[in-house]
């Protein structure tokens, strides 16, 4: 399995930006489909963006649309997640996450079989 950590979390102003890192190893990014989930207190984890394997296609959560961006680095064998114009509510733990390449229903958190630790994200008001 690809072993993958999260980083570039942070505290934020509402309307500011970071940028999310998930750095694969033990194989190569490319063999899979990545996604990204965050969970906030009290809250089931959802699924926020992700990457697949072939034609690189994205797919978003509907609140996300527009604001955030997934793309891949194969050269640094990365996934990152810009994320602008950030919110309060986008206040969570966000984890990245990867599923063999040809894996479908890449919004759903049971599709996939690596798991990075998380990373802090928090929006102030």
């Amino acid at each position: 399995q690809v072993q993958l950590q999260e980083s570039g979390g942070g505290l934020v102003q509402a309307g500011g930006s970071l940028r999310l890192s998930c750095a694969a190893s033990g194989r190569s990014v490319s063999n899979y489909a990545i996604g990204w989930f965050r969970q906030a207190p009290g809250r089931e984890r959802e699924f926020v963006a992700a990457v697949a394997w072939s034609v690189y296609s994205t797919y978003y959560t509907d609140s996300v649309k527009g604001r955030f961006t997934i793309s891949r680095d194969s050269t640094e064998n990365g996934v990152y997640l810009q994320m602008n114009s950030l919110r309060p509510e986008d206040t969570a733990v966000y984890y990245c996450a990867g599923a063999w390449r040809g894996s479908r229903d890449l919004g759903v958190a049971s599709t996939y079989a690596s798991w990075g630790q998380g990373t802090q994200v928090t929006v102030s008001s």
